[in-house]
């Protein structure tokens, strides 16, 4: 069993999503058999990724060769510190996502559960790959099911958003593909490991063809981040998707940026000879105005989702900094504001959908409703949550932009960083307090709030388990700042990655 841990998180959902699909689980009545299924097999995919947490942390990074085909040639997954910390985010988001499902929303279709796996495997699989193509074919994955969950429940605003959210990313994969190509056909591989090690090697118009390549990727890796200027289908997007897959999208973006890191750190890095660092001066301006485009959509949103899909433009502009500084003190901040934003503001999803429930046909518009039937309950909730995204001490925001601000080192650098993501947390406050004054205070008289239920034990359990995180940072952020810093190390370190690979280095 430990030898085959690492490819565990891939067939847990792959096998749990495809039996789904079958009698008995298939029947229209059979919910109740579903869900079961579905906590199951969330539940041991958080457990697996524990112990392979657990097992990296004590021995090290793994590599995995599937049919026992040797790199540079077989499909290789590789579980260090960082993969195995965003299979554990994964896995505790799919936790959260399904518990709320079980409130109602997963019987708007019968499919909604095992869509979720193949989610979910998509997502595990893009983490633990050590292989361009094979990062292309989890991409593919984890978008088809994605197209479906998109469209989860039906509707006008569901179909018009899938439309294009379907066209943008056939164009991505199709982009993806060519840049395959091109960095096939200069360095012979697509093994991350080995084009690391051969990109140093290019003569001048190899290297420019390398460099083609990597721009194509780019353009990929901005549009699945939503990273300026290719961030414009996120807000609308996520804000008309049922809640839980709002929340569950809440990690798509974070593996366009983790891709970012993991390739342009590896291939790209301090050793691409005359590719070094070659695409840091791109990303440092397209963070900088990703920040400030959400900022402002998130200024001028009509409703709470709309607000709360900006934000998540925010936060990708602040992990592309962290990643444009280039260190790996910086690298180590940004991988523990990634851990805090994807949980809180998927949180941040859930609860817009459960005010939105008690506001009649208002939903969460900025606009004057009935009165919210369990206002004390969810406007604590909604403070904590609007008070972690926005940065306030003591929640994980606070501790996460924290360590950010103070990885900058150059003063020209901290000028820029200090007062773009200063002025953004500023603006994040003075946006979400206007939208909670007019969600929990600007009611009319009406007293038809008594009607309808409340707040089910699903919703709440789904959200508090996402928003829990938060403080739970905080108290352990420590542990959790000694954890990114050894992960942020081990990615940097190439050497360390050909090693476990075992790459003849003297043959190339």
């Amino acid at each position: 069993m430990t030898l085959h841990l690492a490819i565990l998180p891939i067939l847990i959902p792959m096998i749990g999503g495809l039996l789904m699909l079958l009698p008995p689980f298939a029947g229209v009545k059979r919910y109740q058999l579903r869900r079961a299924a579905a906590l199951i097999l969330v539940l041991a995919q958080l457990a697996c990724a524990i112990v392979l947490m657990l097992s990296v942390v004590k021995n090290g990074a793994i590599m995995y060769a599937v049919g026992d085909w040797q790199p540079p040639f077989g499909i290789i997954l590789y579980a260090d510190k960082l993969s195995v910390m965003l299979i554990a985010l994964g896995s505790v988001l799919g936790l959260g996502v399904t518990l709320y499902s079980f409130a109602g929303s997963d019987r708007e279709g019968k499919y909604f559960h095992p869509l979720v796996q193949f989610q979910l495997l998509g997502i595990y699989g893009a983490f633990l790959t050590n292989d361009l193509f094979n990062l292309f074919v989890f991409f593919e994955v984890l978008l088809i099911a994605s197209y479906t969950l998109l469209i989860h429940g039906g509707g006008k605003q569901k179909t018009a958003a899938n439309v294009h959210y379907v066209i943008l990313n056939l164009i991505g994969s199709s982009i993806f593909l060519f840049a395959l190509g091109t960095l096939y056909g200069v360095t012979g591989t697509l093994n991350i490991a080995d084009m690391a090690m051969r990109i140093s090697e290019l003569n001048q118009s190899e290297a420019l063809i390398a460099q083609a390549g990597g721009a194509l990727m780019l353009i990929v890796f901005g549009l699945k981040s939503a990273m300026l200027p290719m961030h414009f289908w996120l807000p609308q997007t996520y804000s008309v998707a049922s809640a839980p897959i709002a929340a569950l999208f809440a990690i798509m973006t974070k593996v366009g940026v983790y891709c970012i890191f993991r390739v342009y750190t590896v291939i790209y890095g301090d050793q691409a000879g005359q590719l070094a660092n070659v695409f840091h001066d791109w990303i440092w301006p397209l963070a900088i105005l990703s920040i400030i485009a959400g900022t402002i959509g998130a200024l001028a949103s009509a409703n709470l989702r709309m607000l709360i899909g900006n934000l998540v433009i925010v936060s990708v502009g602040t992990l592309l900094i962290s990643f444009a500084l280039g260190t790996p003190e910086a690298t180590a901040a940004g991988l523990l504001y990634l851990v805090h934003s994807t949980l809180v503001t998927a949180a941040l999803f859930l609860i817009a959908d459960m005010l939105s429930k008690q506001r009649g046909k208002a939903l969460d518009y900025f606009v004057i409703s009935r009165k919210i039937k369990q206002q004390a309950l969810l406007g604590i909730i909604f403070i904590v949550a609007a008070m972690a995204v926005a940065g306030l001490p003591p929640f994980s925001g606070f501790l996460g932009k924290l360590v950010i601000l103070q990885s900058v080192t150059l003063a020209d650098e901290r000028v820029w960083v200090w007062s773009v993501i200063l002025l953004s947390s500023l603006m994040t406050i003075i946006a979400l307090s206007r939208a909670g004054t007019t969600l929990f205070w600007r009611s009319t008289p009406s007293n038809d709030n008594d009607d309808g239920a409340g707040v089910s034990k699903w919703q709440l359990s789904g959200a508090l388990l996402l928003l829990g995180a938060s403080p739970m940072l905080s108290i352990f952020g420590a542990s959790v700042i000694e954890y990114t810093n050894s992960a942020a190390i081990q990615l940097h370190d190439i050497d360390y990655i050909i090693n476990i690979m075992k790459l003849d280095t003297g043959g190339k």
